[in-house]
């Protein structure tokens, strides 16, 4: 028994495949002839707006240059009846006033095939339309991302490359495997001389194994490490330094990193050093002669003349209360246009009293134990804002006058770059 064959509406099909199809009949102006129902959909214009319209009268093109790529692609199929596909181009198209109306902006991507008849003419044009818009744009956003974090890598380079601090680096096991140019510049050898446990040879024999027995206890232990030694300076001149490592750990806690960073302070610790002694001469100084004397009163401004304008912040309080009794330029600038001479601690720096300094000061003065603090974070009131977080190194120490105690010299410096930066690469 012969099996009944159903008509097949082609036209319904074709409108039905699911993907932007165009069918174009292959004359000069293109006349459009039928869409998909998906190409009615993404046009945003009806059927019968476009139907029987020569192609740029139902599409406008954006521009003359889009227009000329559809025209050359159309062309090509005429002329050697084989697919072709389009540059990628962008093509606005309109919202219906219920949508709110308006230019939405599309790009697509769009190949025209030839249709041929069984004589081998070409009878119709099939354009084949993809919305690439989602794609460019996502394509769009991973470059601007991975611009952004080439950028951000280089900003970090410049930094380790440029930052006035020794940058190193070393393994979990303790090897020191990157120093910065500055580290390089600062001592005068190669990378290649300075990795694993070379740089050792550049520290003042009379350091080096302090240094070293202290640097591998913090790797066993996988504590800060933080210590102060001569480094041999590029011209032969050894300089003290002020060096600092944390440990990076991963999310299961174990170390895989160590960033360091070393600042030169021969020059604060030359100074200390010359201001102690300097106080004990004064002291003996003041029991001679008057023309001894004299020779004192002339150094004591010289020394004062150097605390004034040392690089460090330095500052003398007078007895139990801390009353500001000397500031330099330094310390001065720290609190702008502040009234600091004169004043207590508490009644110039509420902001520093609120933070437990003055029960630091008070133990110092009642105990004569010197205080050192390391990185401290202190906030410190700003005139036109909020108050904003500094670190600093700095100690107190007592000072007593004809065997009585006076007051408290501080000497600190600021190291919030440095935290700053440490914290950076963290």
């Amino acid at each position: 028994m012969p099996t009944a064959t159903l008509p097949v509406n082609y036209q319904e099909v074709f409108r039905s495949l699911p993907e932007n199809f165009l069918l174009i009949a292959p004359n000069p102006e293109a006349t459009i002839l039928d869409n998909t129902d998906s190409h009615v959909a993404v046009s945003l214009k009806r059927r019968e707006d476009a139907v029987g319209k020569p192609f740029f009268e139902a599409y406008p093109a954006s521009d003359e240059s889009g227009a000329a790529q559809i025209r050359e692609s159309h062309e090509h199929v005429r002329r050697y009846l084989e697919p072709h596909t389009m540059p990628l181009i962008r093509y606005d198209l309109a919202r219906p006033a219920e949508q709110g109306g308006g230019l939405e902006e599309f790009y697509w991507q769009a190949t025209h095939y030839p249709i041929i008849n069984e004589r081998g003419e070409l009878q119709y044009i099939l354009q084949r339309t993809q919305n690439v818009t989602e794609q460019l744009r996502a394509a769009r956003a991973a470059n601007e991302a991975q611009q952004k974090l080439a950028d951000e890598q280089e900003r970090t380079r410049f930094i380790l490359e440029n930052l006035p601090v020794l940058i190193w680096t070393a393994t979990p096991d303790g090897l020191r495997d990157y120093f910065n140019p500055r580290w390089l510049a600062f001592t005068g050898r190669p990378l290649e001389e300075e990795l694993g446990e070379q740089w050792l040879t550049s520290l003042h024999p009379d350091d080096r194994d302090r240094v070293r027995t202290q640097w591998l206890q913090a790797v066993a232990d996988g504590t800060p490490y933080q210590v102060e030694y001569r480094l041999r300076r590029h011209d032969g001149q050894y300089r003290w330094i002020l060096s600092r490592a944390q440990p990076r750990r991963d999310a299961d806690g174990h170390i895989n990193l160590w960033v360091g960073g070393a600042t030169d302070i021969h020059d604060q610790k030359m100074m200390v050093q010359e201001i102690l002694e300097s106080n004990e001469q004064q002291a003996i100084l003041s029991e001679q002669a008057y023309r001894n004397y004299q020779r004192a009163e002339n150094q004591r401004a010289m020394y004062q003349g150097l605390f004034t304008n040392a690089p460090a912040l330095i500052c003398i309080l007078r007895g139990p209360s801390h009353r500001y009794e000397f500031v330099n330029t330094a310390y001065q600038a720290l609190f702008q246009d502040r009234q600091l001479v004169g004043l207590t601690v508490a009644e110039a720096l509420p902001e520093v009293a609120a933070q437990g300094f003055i029960d630091l000061l008070d133990n110092v003065y009642n105990t004569g134990e010197t205080f050192t603090g390391n990185e401290m974070p202190i906030k410190i009131a700003s005139p036109d804002g909020p108050s904003y977080p500094g670190y600093f190194n700095f100690s107190y120490q007592r000072f007593s006058e004809q065997g009585e105690t006076a007051g408290i010299m501080v000497f600190a410096y600021d190291v919030t770059e440095l935290v700053n930066a440490r914290k950076a690469l963290e």
